[in-house]
Order: C-alpha cells, then structure tokens, then sequence
C-alpha cells in the first residue's frame, strides 16, 4: 500500500529503535489496537457492531469511489482474486442503469 510523502518524511524522524505507534522502546503489542479501540469506544457514542475491521470495509469504498478502478482496489487491499475486492462492495449504492447510460449504435 502506499505510504504518502508525509507519513514517510515523519517516519524518517523518528528514532529507529522506538515503537512507531507508541514511541517507546518495547516491543509491539499486538492487543495495541484492540486496546486504543477498546477505550476510544468506551468513552465515545461508537454505533452498536462497528469494530476495526470495519474501517477496512470503508477505506476499501473509498478507493474505488476516488479511482473507480477494480484494479487498484485488488491491489491496495492486498487480494490475490478480484471477487474477495468485489465482496467489499456490496454495500456501495450504485444508481441504476438508464438506458442514456448505454452506448449508442
């Protein structure tokens, strides 16, 4: 995936022997995520079933919304078969096809 020249300029600056989520010298904890989650959730109004994964749901709309391109979406999600990225666009509401939308013979 590819990383924009802001986020590698600041991974540049940081000292290459701390943690780059924590800043610290410990390992990475694996529960890191689930924990922040955890906490953000219990102290904001977060809707009933939305987890981490669900964020993958959304960015994965996002890039095909911006490129419109099956291609791009396989690639920056990491799937060896393109119907794994069509399933992350079942909820994507698609305007029904008009018989303008056609090409013309």
């Amino acid at each position: 995936m590819p990383v924009p020249s802001y986020v590698r300029k600041e991974l540049k600056r940081r000292e290459p022997h701390l943690n780059i989520f924590t800043n610290k010298e410990e390992p990475f904890n694996e529960s890191y995520f689930s924990n922040v989650w955890r906490r953000f959730k219990q102290a904001n109004s977060v809707e009933e079933g939305v987890t981490l994964y669900t964020f993958r749901y959304t960015a994965a709309i996002d890039i095909y919304t911006r490129t419109g391109s099956l291609s791009k979406l396989q690639k920056a999600m990491g799937h060896s078969n393109i119907m794994v990225s069509l399933t992350y666009l079942i909820g994507l509401d698609v305007a029904e096809l008009k018989e303008e939308d056609l090409p013309m013979i």
